[in-house]
């Protein structure tokens, strides 16, 4: 899906991972993050926020939660939006202060204590029993917290396994019960997915989902509710920043923008931000017709991949769909012109859509790209863990 942006703008990168892999510092499976990047495009996001009267809270469920990542990018993007207490901890963890919790996945109520005491700026509820359990919490501890409601997506739009939200024809009966609690404060409105890339152009626009929630935002103000926050998370990018701030979103949450992989870079390698990482694997076996079986790991169902380069041959062959219930142990390609394309051992370089947190991967952070001196410097897991 990248491969060629990648190749366009941020060669060194694909040079370096194939060395790593080469040399036999990185095994196969294993995605190779640039962190001059990352850091450069976290700073452009920045920017363009500042100008646009934004705020960011940025993302890293796609990065695979990496520490040195999370330390680069809140240099300039100081809040995140963890997705689920376990990232919430990492983040907290690397010195990133608390933007929005409960973005994806609610806070247990057991962890309401902890996580509040860390004064986030919003935690995000699907409903009133969770209203309810963070009021509790905080009334504990002697604050009140703001909250988002988390606004039920339009018909159609929801993803499987994201369901919820506030109906917009109950929001106003919610806001009445949630206002009598003592703990919170309703701050504001989420919902998701509000922005999408268009599947052909790649340019971002409004989804229906957004237009609820700037109902449910005129609706909380007609009932008192003064400077009302609206994240308006999905493909937040440099592109898609301005249509924010024209549509009356206060906030933007950062997530593939900051690796250069939002779909409108797929089809545009002109676009701002820079391509941050590559996947490496390399041949494993070759079938009795010639294709070659590439070692698995790290595919994801919504890649979007297209081409395999192998940069000891120079040849790019293409990859074969997987169906998404089955595991990826391997991947096939496309038979190459002469056997010796593709022998076992050699390199793979891929370039596609991911969210490693949910790979078995393993990542490489590279530092010093930018100035021509690049340094491994350091191996994770797919959730951040140190190897």
């Amino acid at each position: 899906m990248f491969l060629d942006t990648v190749l366009t703008r941020n060669p060194s990168l694909v040079d370096t991972a194939a060395a790593l892999h080469r040399s036999g510092v990185i095994p196969p499976d294993t995605y190779v993050l640039d962190a001059d990047a990352v850091e450069a495009n976290a700073a452009l996001l920045a920017t363009e926020a500042e100008r646009l009267g934004l705020t960011l809270w940025f993302v890293v469920k796609q990065l695979g939660r990496n520490p040195e990542l999370i330390r680069a990018i809140s240099r300039h993007i100081p809040d995140f939006a963890a997705i689920d207490p376990i990232e919430a901890r990492l983040l907290h963890a690397t010195g990133a202060r608390a933007g929005n919790l409960g973005h994806l996945v609610q806070i247990p109520p057991r962890d309401l204590p902890e996580m509040l005491a860390w004064r986030p700026e919003a935690v995000t509820v699907f409903d009133l029993a969770n209203a309810r359990a963070v009021s509790a919490a905080a009334t504990e501890l002697g604050l009140v917290q703001d909250v988002l409601v988390r606004l039920e997506g339009a018909p159609g739009s929801v993803y499987p396994g994201q369901e919820g939200g506030v109906p917009l024809e109950q929001l106003d009966e919610f806001a009445a019960r949630a206002e009598r609690l003592p703990g919170i404060r309703i701050a504001g409105i989420t919902a998701f997915p509000c922005v999408l890339c268009d599947p052909v152009s790649g340019l971002p626009a409004p989804t229906p989902t957004f237009e609820l929630a700037l109902k449910a935002k005129d609706l909380l103000a007609s009932r008192g509710h003064g400077d009302m926050k609206l994240s308006a998370p999905s493909a937040t990018s440099m592109a898609s920043l301005p249509l924010l701030a024209e549509l009356g979103a206060t906030h933007g949450e950062p997530g593939h923008s900051l690796t250069g992989t939002t779909p409108l870079h797929a089809v545009d390698p002109h676009q701002p931000e820079q391509p941050a990482y590559v996947y490496v694997t390399e041949v494993a076996h070759t079938l009795a017709d010639g294709r070659p079986a590439l070692h698995g790991g790290g595919f994801y169902a919504r890649a979007g991949i297209r081409e395999a380069l192998l940069p000891t041959s120079g040849v790019r062959l293409a990859v074969h769909p997987s169906p998404a219930e089955n595991i990826d142990y391997y991947r096939l390609l496309d038979a190459p012109g002469r056997a010796d394309d593709a022998r076992v051992g050699d390199t793979a370089v891929l370039a596609f859509r991911t969210q490693i947190f949910v790979t078995r991967s393993t990542v490489a952070v590279v530092s010093g790209l930018s100035t021509g001196s690049p340094r491994l410097s350091g191996l994770y897991d797919a959730l951040g863990r140190a190897l």
